[in-house]
């Protein structure tokens, strides 16, 4: 997955797993979905810590690469993802384990009326300026 913050990465993902047959489904959801935000959720609150950032989009492709060694029928990375070597990593995984690889990018990370959705829906108050930056550095390539 690929997108700015707010522009429906998680919410394609749940459409796309309720979409599955249910034993796939639930297989999906636990085991084979992955989001380096989830890590930040600490007794059920989001705690985003910047200090923790590298560490825990470590944490996050080491979890979606042994999900893939596993051989995981779906294996889903739900992260930004703004520029290609933030996802290559898990691209490559993927394709060296024999899995097809489909690339979603939800919205239109260059359009300015798509910016301003995101920062008004985004749920962790990322504020626009940060999202405008996001969305100029966006590679669609």
């Amino acid at each position: 997955m690929r997108g700015l913050p707010g522009s429906g990465k998680s919410h394609w993902v749940e459409q796309f797993i309720q979409s599955q047959p249910l034993s796939v489904a639930l297989q999906t959801k636990q085991y084979g979905y992955f989001s380096t935000d989830s890590l930040f959720v600490v007794e059920g609150l989001y705690q985003f810590d910047i200090s923790k950032l590298s560490e825990y989009h470590q944490i996050n492709l080491s979890l979606f690469i042994e999900a893939l060694s596993r051989g995981e029928p779906i294996v889903i990375c739900d992260n930004t993802n703004v520029c290609h070597w933030e996802y290559i990593a898990y691209k490559t995984a993927a394709v060296a384990l024999g899995y097809k690889v489909k690339i979603v990018i939800t919205g239109e990370p260059k359009s300015a009326s798509h910016q301003q959705l995101c920062a008004k829906r985004n749920k962790h108050n990322v504020p626009l300026k940060h999202i405008q930056r996001m969305g100029k550095a966006f590679d669609l390539g």
